[in-house]
């Protein structure tokens, strides 16, 4: 670790880099953490207007984690990012709480927040808890659960197709979530939902120093969700429990 004064600073490579959906949308300028001191020769961005403030940014950081945009190791300064986004510190630092509780950052004391450095033996895991929790719940659902009720779910898992085809990684992330929540959600369980929210996000953070995940690799795992409405309409359950592991261990978000 960097030694300095207790100040909040941001350290990155130089370059800058891409800005967010969310941010976008908005006007907002997101660029790479600063190394070493801050300057104030960098106009603010225009000012992030939504109903939530902390809402809005929460999310721009979370597409720019699923991105690769927020570097695994590196540190991130509330301060800075504020100024970049046209805003004060404050729902920038209530925003990287929530991604600490997350696991997505972790707290470094007078200086900001660290992108959470992810093994491929943790993200393994947590693809295998998942597993241990998803695969029997969808089996349940699979024997009880009326074809007509899966076919609502298309739409859902159409998002997802949408997404991948254009390459839209944090929209792609989102419409993932989407549509496992309702999958699930059709078994009645609020804490199993939460559970699995918790899980999932989790699983979607990037790895430290791997490349984020190409076109081609979101349009196949897109395609799993289609090919698991499929097995739960026709309640095959051997294609579903062989479809929902294989989702899970070779992911691409």
């Amino acid at each position: 670790m960097e030694q300095g004064r207790a100040r909040e600073a941001a350290q990155a490579p130089s370059g800058a880099a891409p800005v967010p959906a969310q941010a976008r949308a908005e006007g907002a300028s997101f660029g790479p953490p600063v190394r070493g001191e801050h300057t104030h020769s960098e106009p603010p961005a225009p000012q992030v207007r939504r109903h939530s403030v902390r809402g809005q940014i929460l999310e721009a950081l979370r597409a720019a984690l699923v991105d690769g945009e927020l570097v695994p190791g590196e540190v991130y300064s509330a301060v800075v990012l504020g100024e970049r986004f046209g805003v004060s510190a404050t729902p920038v630092r209530e925003a990287m709480q929530r991604l600490a509780s997350e696991g997505a950052v972790e707290v470094v004391p007078n200086r900001g927040f660290r992108v959470t450095e992810r093994s491929p033996r943790e993200l393994a895991e947590l693809a295998e808890v998942r597993a241990l929790i998803e695969v029997p719940v969808m089996l349940r659902l699979a024997r009880s659960v009326p074809a007509a009720r899966w076919a609502e779910l298309r739409p859902l898992a159409e998002a997802t197709t949408q997404a991948a085809a254009v390459g839209d990684r944090a929209g792609y992330a989102e419409s993932d979530r989407a549509f496992h929540r309702a999958v699930l959600a059709l078994a009645g369980n609020e804490q199993l939902l939460q559970v699995a929210e918790d899980l999932h996000r989790r699983s979607q953070w990037p790895l430290s120093a791997a490349p984020v995940a190409r076109r081609a690799e979101l349009v196949a795992d897109a395609a799993e969700h289609h090919a698991l409405l499929d097995a739960l309409s026709a309640r095959d359950l051997t294609v579903v429990q062989s479809l929902v592991r294989e989702h899970f261990t070779g992911s691409a978000l």
